[in-house]
């Protein structure tokens, strides 16, 4: 049986944690599924002010029971919590799944299931839902100052990508290029119809 390595040794991967370089990068995973679950949660618990996420679907989250609890407590507490979802019918959305050879309507069809789990949030103070239609070079997930990016290879499914732990640094830096990204897709978003 395979056990997280901070399951087994907590704390052994705070140190590295804690370093960035002057880029902001904190740590470079393989693979978004090499990210430690217990780092998505650490980043979600810790993020007072704003979560942001920037996914066509973004699947894996919706397989956490205990997610919209959460976003929704964040929000009472003030916390901005932006989701933007990809647009069933774009045809960036159609192409993404015919480049990653699950059929044409495949992602559409995820998207459905993200729009119908994450609906549930609509009406509620500080939390936004939208559909986005732009060509998604990279998946990203805000936590405050702290973001893990997804940068998406051609032919392969997000899970199978690399990721990066960024931090926000003094100096402009990486988490401020993936930050203004999500703004610019955040601009041209609608709201989500679910």
């Amino acid at each position: 049986m395979k056990e997280d390595e901070d399951y087994l040794w907590p704390g052994a991967h705070r140190v590295a944690d804690d370093v960035t370089d002057s880029a902001g990068m904190v740590q470079f995973y393989p693979t978004r599924g090499a990210v430690p679950p217990n780092l998505w949660d650490r980043l979600l618990d810790a993020a007072t002010a704003e979560v942001g996420i920037l996914v066509y679907v973004g699947m894996f989250l919706t397989e956490k029971p205990d997610l919209l609890d959460r976003l929704h407590k964040k929000a009472t507490t003030g916390a901005r919590i932006r989701i933007l979802l990809g647009d069933r019918e774009s045809s960036a959305v159609k192409q993404r799944s015919v480049d990653e050879g699950i059929g044409r309507e495949t992602i559409s069809a995820k998207i459905d299931q993200a729009n119908a789990f994450f609906g549930s949030l609509k009406g509620v103070p500080n939390i936004e839902v939208r559909n986005h239609s732009t060509v998604l070079y990279n998946s990203v997930y805000r936590f405050d100052n702290d973001m893990i990016v997804n940068p998406h290879v051609y032919g392969k499914t997000a899970p199978m990508a690399p990721a990066m732990h960024l931090r926000k640094t003094a100096m402009y830096g990486l988490f401020n290029t993936y930050a203004d990204s999500f703004e610019a897709v955040w601009e041209s978003a609608r709201e989500s119809r679910s």
